[in-house]
Parts: C-alpha cells; structure tokens; sequence
C-alpha cells in the first residue's frame, strides 16, 4: 500500500520507540524484522540506512532514521494523533525531545556501558556535563510537570519516555522518584501495551 509505512526494526532495538509511536499514531505499517549481523548489512538496507543500523521508517517514499526524528516525523505526517507540539509546547517539546537523544544518552553511554566520568575539565567540553548533571536536569523539569511539554502527552515523551523506562529496567538511570512516576504515566497507555506485546511476540525464546 502507497500509505503503509514500512518500519525495519528489531524486537531487541530501539525500534520499539518506532513502534510504539506508529501505535500511537494509528498509522497502517508493514513491519520488515532485521537481524544484527545479516539483513541489517546488506546493501538493500544500507541504501536505506547507511548506518546499518534500527529502527528506519520508508512512507511515500521518504526515509527517516533515528529515534527521536521518527517521532517527531510521525506526529507532523499523522496530525489526527494530536500528538505534535501546540504553539505553547513547541519550546519544551523539542528541548527535552532533543535532550534525551543527545546529551542524555551521552551521559548514560560514557558513564554507565564505558565506565568513563569526565573530570571538571572535560565536563566543559562535553555537552552533558555529567552523568549527574544530565540526570538532575531531566528531574527537575518532570518534577514540576506530568510531561515533557508540559500537562499533555506528546511525541515527544514517547521517545523521552523510553528513554527513561529502559533506564530504570536496566540500571542506566537512577530510580528517582520523578523518574519512576513518569514511566509510570507515559506506559500506561494502550498504544503502549500493544506495541510492547506485538515487539514481545517476536523475541525468539533464550
């Protein structure tokens, strides 16, 4: 179908983002399911994502790659979803959406799968800062919002919101009190459940 979104993910990815927010938004998709060491390098795919890499979309002929890019893509490609940023929420939805797909994720990669804590020299020239700095920034704004952009779920907490479960389940983010409320609001979602089921479905068993 012309406007059927094709979503090339893996069920042990980032690709459930992707999924989810194609949930959410209601969009038909056609799932195509990678394998890290085969059908993500070949040249088919490369063309799409020279990365090698999950999750890439393809809709009427456009390709976008990255998480937060495909939540962002989506809500402006579905605006029935209402979940782009209304004039007031344009601000915090893209600082926060940007946030956690830069500075966040630097600091949890360096400091917690690389072990490597810049001393107060480099934390000049990190964007991050620190791991501590990064995490205390995050607190505070949820501290005194339900979500990202303020009282409304949007795109952007889907992938803020993954972000976060996926660093409490696995030890990546500390279990701060504002942390753990958030991943409770943002998963209690039926769109959700169903990606997280038809992603579950797929995992082959250990």
């Amino acid at each position: 179908m012309a406007d059927e979104v094709i979503l090339y993910t893996n069920p042990q990815s980032r690709g459930r983002i992707a999924r989810w927010m194609l949930e959410e938004v209601g969009a038909p998709y056609h799932v195509e399911v990678l394998d890290y060491d085969g059908s993500m390098k070949t040249p088919a795919y490369l063309k799409i994502n020279p990365m090698g890499k999950v999750p890439a979309i393809v809709y009427r002929d456009q390709v976008v790659t990255e998480g937060a890019a495909i939540c962002a893509y989506l809500a402006e490609a579905f605006p029935q979803a209402e979940l782009a940023p209304r004039p007031g929420e344009r601000a915090s939805y893209y600082r926060w959406l940007f946030f956690a797909a830069g500075p966040l994720e630097a600091a949890i990669t360096d400091f917690k799968t690389f072990g490597l804590e810049p001393d107060a020299q480099k934390q000049k020239m990190v964007g991050y800062g620190s791991y501590t700095a990064a995490l205390d920034s995050l607190a505070a704004w949820l501290r005194e919002h339900t979500f990202v952009a303020g009282e409304r779920f949007t795109a952007a907490d889907v992938y803020v919101g993954s972000q976060v479960n996926w660093g409490l389940q696995f030890g990546t983010i500390e279990k701060r009190t504002e942390f753990i409320d958030y991943a409770q609001r943002v998963t209690d979602r039926d769109a959700y459940r169903r990606a997280m089921a038809k992603d579950d479905a797929l995992v082959e068993p250990a």
